[in-house]
């Protein structure tokens, strides 16, 4: 079936009405007294609730989906569940809301890294939607959302000015394990696993180009992160002022 025929563009469009919902619903709450005198904080703090919600629901539904179908660790492209389907169309839907948001918001300049890493990731999620190939990859891709929850817990306590909370310092080295585990070691299973085998297949070697460049950026991401958590004193105070990705 053609991809503008296919029955998965009501679920992908469902999901990405559900996070413009979410964000509308987000944005009644009251905000941090740090964070509502400055429209771009403002902004920050809604769009990272929505992603702070996105990184719970997807990170726990990824651990559900291996347990439940434990070869896709195994059986990356051929392994299949309704369950991790609908889990992958869930995910394209947030990406496809947040890059419009970043988009009408007018922040795509200052945050351009993470509109390359969305359109990467909807490019290997719809492999897997459209052509039910490597479904199983994609779970395992989203077990970052795991680690995403530390993560966005981390820069909105930065936003709001709170990094002198105990809450942060305890936060900042569960952070740092939750890299290793669900985004490093996850990273390099799949790397290894397409470079061994998918690669030699035409979407195999489409997915490789875009694991290999989320290598790349997960990498500088991770020296950001030891050098403002573990070595502060090597940031300039002004270095990515106007990204929330890498705060």
């Amino acid at each position: 079936m053609l991809p503008l025929l296919h029955p998965a563009w009501p679920l992908l469009l469902g999901a990405t009405l559900t996070f413009r919902a979410l964000r509308r619903g987000l944005c009644r709450l009251p905000l941090p007294a740090h964070v509502r005198t400055d429209p771009l904080r403002t902004w920050r703090w809604h769009n990272l609730l929505v992603s702070f919600t996105h990184s719970i629901v997807s990170g726990i539904w990824a651990l559900l989906c291996l347990w439940q179908t434990p070869e896709m660790l195994v059986e990356i492209e051929t392994a299949w569940s309704l369950s991790g389907y609908l889990l992958v169309c869930f995910s394209a839907g947030y990406f496809i809301h947040d890059t419009v948001d970043i988009v009408i918001s007018r922040q795509a300049r200052a945050s351009w890294e993470y509109l390359v890493h969305h359109v990467m990731a909807m490019g290997a999620f719809f492999s897997g939607i459209f052509w039910k190939s490597f479904v199983g990859g994609g779970v395992l891709t989203l077990l970052v959302e795991v680690s995403n929850i530390f993560l966005t817990m981390r820069m909105m306590m930065k936003i709001n000015n709170a990094q002198d909370l105990l809450l942060y310092r305890v936060n900042k080295y569960v952070n740092l394990v939750m890299y290793f585990l669900f985004r490093l070691a996850p990273q390099a299973y799949l790397t290894n696993f397409f470079l061994q085998y998918a690669g030699q297949r035409t979407l195999g070697s489409f997915l490789l180009a875009i694991l290999l460049m989320l290598d790349v950026m997960i990498l500088i991401y991770f020296s950001r992160l030891l050098r403002s958590d573990f070595c502060p004193e090597r940031v300039p105070s002004q270095q990515h002022k106007d990204k929330f990705l890498t705060e």
